[in-house]
């Protein structure tokens, strides 16, 4: 759609020639309620004041809609079939003071971008949230969808009776004629104003607090859900996160937060975890748990509430001017999200989780051919979209805590402290942070941004040892290096951790540590000349940097033996992660791998841990293992998956977490008949609960694998026929094992447009089952002749799940391979945002034919 994808040029000469007063924006939302095609548009009209630097000059609002009814500018009617073309509304012969109205028909949306509506199948009630990063505020009413024009806005929506009505600002009044008016805002960007709207399930509170200078701060607190959740909604523990970090980050910013009320939001059908409008932060509704989940649920929910209240300050009191510098916002989101975590709340162990999952998900991302500097190139919307990936967030956040440690923790939050008061309801770019934390530091930061915020790649760190004839270390060193392609040699804060079995249980003890700066091919560590010979050379013990981890010979062969008797659980989970890397890098035959989940995974006591490997295994069984061999392996996964659930304690997480595993990788007929025994009661494992979720969970494995029909989900679904279970239902229908079954889930994803996101997500889930390869094979090449066409015609957010999700990655061979070179090849003027997609799901099925060549090349 021409003008849709907005270029940061353009925007750079929009910004450059308007500033923005305010927003008024009425939005008519009774429509919603009805049937049919009455449902599919509501009346959005905007009042936008702005002020124009060249009078006579002309630009364009933003306004993705269906129809325009009028356009006046300064007065003067505009013809909107002259000035609207569907994306933006021509602005001509500007004056040096201006008032725009737009009067519009804009569409609900059912993509989970603008606003989406939601008919919940349990009772019939209606829905509506809006989701708008990085720019789909245009599909509710008219704007300069940019970031750095900042402006006040006052929401007035009129909505169906008995709704709860929401928005950033504080309701004024009580409703006139259906009518709810909300407080104006203070300066913010288009993407995080929002509305929620429908009959859900309100929950209210109140956070106080003294501040230093003795004002008495108090914010309302709301909390809600679909009136379907609200018997397994737990406000009280969403609460008690929310006030124990409104606590950490008044004490330690010193500036109270800005926005008023602090309303969060649990709703249907949500592409992302969480999205942190000021004043009204969406979440996604899988937070508010149906079932029995882990701890390590409740542990990623508070970071998810932690990482958007941290939003309030770093992203909506202060903004990047563009999106090239959104690191500005989500990598100190995701540092300061997982800092309060282990400092304010019950989840003391949350740098383990972040070092264990959040940053594989970046080094993952750092390895891929589209990987980019944390601070990156974002030409346009498109770019923008794609670069909320792990080196924004999860790399980001490991630089910020490099930085911590390279600065000082006092030194970086007074330069945060100062960032705010300098910038408070502006616009920043790199150099901003740069130069407060330069003053609070005293450090020249330049060469530390160009190494680390400012070049893209991932270092590795190998020990070398050469020791005497007593077995002491005669000089230890640390050599660092770099892909070819990505050169680029880092500083490191590290420290070098020295192991040895010293107990008569065999665990593996730290006996000496020592921390240093690494910089250049190789650093020797002094402070270790002359300590025993260690079993385990650790580098960035305690996780320090951000780096690939290596071993010496030793240190890897001790790992094969003694993984699980590490004691320290964040020095085990970086181990982990390390032979996880070496897996995924074909340094290590994925049979090791699973073999240590096999042998040390039951040991593990971090709940969150033992998930990342079931993940990684259940990962490396599908991708990575030689296609002769993974039958086998997945026998042995499913008897050790059995043995250690028999094992675990019962109602425990642990239990919880090898039933799903078990669930994942069962393969015999014995496996899928325990599964059924266990749905249909015949079967018990004490202190399991096969509650609902559980029972899903259950039945896909049954269902892929031709033991359970659609009778069966049918009647499933009855048990639970609400918003969750049919897309449970749909997921289990298109998995399947059925030539026909696959041909309708395809077409009802790529050659129709009727399905909503979520049963999107769904239908791909089902459809791409890796134990079906014959079955799927066939839409390998039908694959690259639709993703074109898709990209064009569907939303980016539908199109980066089909891209995505139907890539043919479980065709693990060289054709595929060759048909992804050639597509790249034959479409080298296919949108940038598309490439990269089809480029990285490619480097992927490289890695994983790597990896496959490792594995057989082991059993030789």
């Amino acid at each position: 759609m021409p003008g849709e994808n907005l270029t940061r040029d353009e925007a750079r000469e929009r910004a450059a020639l308007l500033s923005v007063d305010g927003y008024d924006v009425a939005l008519d939302l009774r429509s919603a309620v009805q049937e049919g095609e009455a449902a599919r548009t509501f009346r959005s009209r905007t009042t936008l004041r702005f002020r124009c630097a060249e009078p006579g000059a002309a630009t364009f609002a933003d306004l993705v809609a269906p129809a325009v009814t009028a356009v006046t500018l300064n007065g003067r009617e505009l013809d909107p079939a002259e000035v609207f073309d569907g994306t933006r509304v021509t602005l001509a012969d500007l004056a040096a003071e201006n008032t725009l109205v737009v009067d519009a028909q804009c569409a609900y949306s059912r993509t989970g971008e603008g606003l989406h509506r939601f008919v919940d199948p349990e009772d019939g009630e209606v829905y509506l949230y809006t989701q708008y990063e990085p720019a789909d505020a245009r599909r509710v009413f008219a704007n300069f969808e940019q970031p750095d024009l900042k402006a006040p806005f006052r929401f007035e929506v009129t909505a169906p009776d008995g709704w709860v009505v929401l928005s950033n600002g504080a309701q004024e009044g009580e409703p006139a004629a259906g009518t709810y008016r909300f407080a104006e805002t203070r300066p913010i960007s288009t993407y995080i104003t929002a509305v929620v709207a429908g009959p859900y399930h309100y929950v209210s509170d109140t956070y106080r607090r003294t501040l230093a200078d003795g004002t008495e701060l108090e914010i309302p607190l709301g909390a809600l859900c679909r009136k379907g959740l609200s018997r397994h909604f737990d406000p009280a523990d969403i609460f008690t996160v929310t006030k124990q970090g409104l606590d950490f980050f008044h004490e330690h910013f010193d500036y109270p937060y800005p926005f008023g009320k602090y309303d969060q939001a649990f709703v249907p059908e949500y592409n992302i975890g969480a999205m942190e409008n000021p004043g009204c932060v969406t979440f996604r509704e899988e937070f508010v748990f149906r079932g029995k989940v882990t701890e390590a649920s409740y542990e990623r929910r508070a970071n998810v509430i932690l990482h958007e209240m941290a939003h309030m300050w770093f992203g909506d009191l202060v903004t990047m001017r563009w999106w090239d510098d959104l690191w500005l916002k989500e990598s100190f989101a995701d540092f300061m999200g997982a800092l309060s975590l282990v400092e304010a709340t019950r989840f003391t162990n949350g740098w383990i989780t972040f070092a264990n999952g959040r940053k594989a998900w970046a080094y993952r991302a750092d390895q891929l051919p589209s990987t980019h500097p944390v601070t990156a190139d974002i030409r346009d919307l498109e770019d923008a979209k794609l670069n909320f990936d792990g080196i924004t967030y999860a790399k980001g956040a490991a630089v910020l805590k490099q930085l911590v440690a390279y600065v000082g923790r006092d030194a970086f939050l007074e330069g945060a402290r100062r960032y705010f008061k300098r910038h408070a309801y502006g616009n920043t770019r790199l150099a901003d942070l740069l130069s407060v934390l330069e003053e609070t530091s005293g450090r020249d930061l330049a060469t530390w941004s160009r190494a680390w915020l400012e070049t893209a790649g991932v270092n590795a760190l190998t020990p070398q040892a050469t020791y005497d004839a007593e077995d002491r270390i005669t000089e230890l060193s640390i050599l660092q290096e770099a892909a070819p392609e990505r050169p680029e040699l880092r500083p490191h804060r590290v420290a070098v951790g020295l192991y040895r079995r010293e107990n008569a249980d065999g665990a593996l003890v730290r006996y000496a540590r020592a921390e240093l700066d690494v910089s250049g091919p190789r650093t020797v560590v002094t402070e270790l000349t002359g300590a025993d010979r260690p079993e385990l050379i650790l580098v960035n013990d305690d996780d320090l940097t951000y780096c690939k981890v290596r071993f010496d010979e030793r240190s890897l062969a001790t790992l094969r033996g003694h993984l699980g008797e590490i004691t320290e659980p964040l020095s085990r989970a970086l181990c982990w992660s390390a032979v996880w890397g070496l897996t995924r890098d074909g340094l290590m035959p994925a049979r090791d791998y699973l073999d240590l989940v096999l042998r040390f995974a039951g040991r593990e006591s971090d709940i969150g841990v033992l998930q990342s490997l079931h993940a990684q295994a259940g990962y490396a069984l599908a991708h990575y293992t030689a296609p002769e061999h993974r039958d086998l392996a997945a026998r042995e996964l499913a008897q050790g998956a059995l043995h250690e659930l028999r094992l675990a304690e019962p109602g425990s997480g642990h239990q919880l977490s090898w039933a799903r595993f078990f669930a994942s990788v069962a393969t015999t007929a014995a496996d899928l008949q325990l599964l059924q025994g266990l749905l249909d009661g015949t079967a018990k494992i004490d202190g399991l609960d096969v509650d609902q979720e559980l029972r899903w969970t259950f039945l896909e494995p049954l269902t892929a694998r031709g033991a359970a029909d659609q009778a069966a989900l049918d009647a499933e679904l009855r048990r639970d026929d609400t918003a969750s279970g049919r897309r449970h239902h749909v997921r289990c229908l298109a998995a399947r094992p059925s030539a026909e079954v696959k041909a309708r889930a395809w077409a009802d994803v790529v050659e129709s447009d009727e399905l909503s996101n979520a049963l999107v997500e769904a239908t791909i889930s089902g459809f791409a089952q890796g134990t079906q390869r014959e079955l799927t094979a066939p839409y390998a090449p039908k694959y690259f002749a639709a993703v074109e066409q898709v990209w064009r015609e569907r939303s980016i957010e539908i199109g980066m799940a089909v891209v995505r999700g139907l890539f043919p990655a479980h065709q693990d061979r060289q054709e595929t391979l060759d048909a992804a070179d050639a597509w790249l090849s034959r479409h080298p003027d296919a949108p940038p945002a598309l490439r990269r997609l089809v480029s990285e799901a490619r480097d992927d099925l490289a890695r994983a034919l790597r990896a496959q060549a490792c594995d057989a090349q082991a059993a030789r």
